[in-house]
């Protein structure tokens, strides 16, 4: 479900981890005719922490706080403004500042929530996502909240989505 590759001509840029792709059970497998609609949901695997930890730990250097909507936002709203501004051969990887504040604002919707990091697939692909234990009934994939806003080049919406999310779904 990504929304942006890697630069194929980034030497110094680490390989994007090979994960096995999780097939969805066709619907005629089952008498349940809406079963391929279903998301199917997983534990993060060890591949999958690796992932958030590196993420949060890149924010954390540059000064982001992912205990902070209001850090969040002026985090990415920077990022987005000096990537935009920069030459276009200059540019670093847009799709590795979406994967550090897609992590971001998952791991505060994790904490703020009743939500968890899984591994979600669907008939869109397979994810890191945000649902309510493994039913799949409510779902957030932070990469596609920032990925599809970052293409419209939109800023300083983190705190006021992100806040309505933790708003319908704070932990009870």
């Amino acid at each position: 479900m990504a929304w942006f590759g890697r630069r194929r001509d980034d030497g110094d840029v680490a390989a994007e981890p090979q994960v096995p792709e999780r097939t969805l059970p066709d619907a005629g497998d089952s008498l349940d005719p809406n079963a391929s609609l279903r998301p199917i949901v997983e534990p993060l695997g060890d591949e999958e922490r690796a992932r958030i930890r590196a993420a949060l730990e890149s924010l954390t250097e540059d000064g982001v706080d992912v205990d902070d909507l209001a850090s969040l936002g002026a985090g990415l709203d920077r990022a987005y403004a000096a990537w935009s501004s920069a030459p276009e051969d200059d540019r670093p990887d847009h799709g590795a500042i979406v994967e550090r504040y897609a992590i971001g604002i998952g791991t505060y919707i994790d904490q703020h929530t009743d939500l968890d990091w899984q591994v979600v697939t669907d008939v869109f692909g397979t994810d890191l996502s945000l649902t309510e234990g493994f039913k799949g009934s409510f779902v957030v994939v932070p990469h596609n909240l920032v990925a599809g806003r970052w293409m419209r080049g939109e800023t300083g919406w983190i705190p006021a989505v992100v806040g309505h999310i933790v708003k319908r779904r704070t932990r009870r």
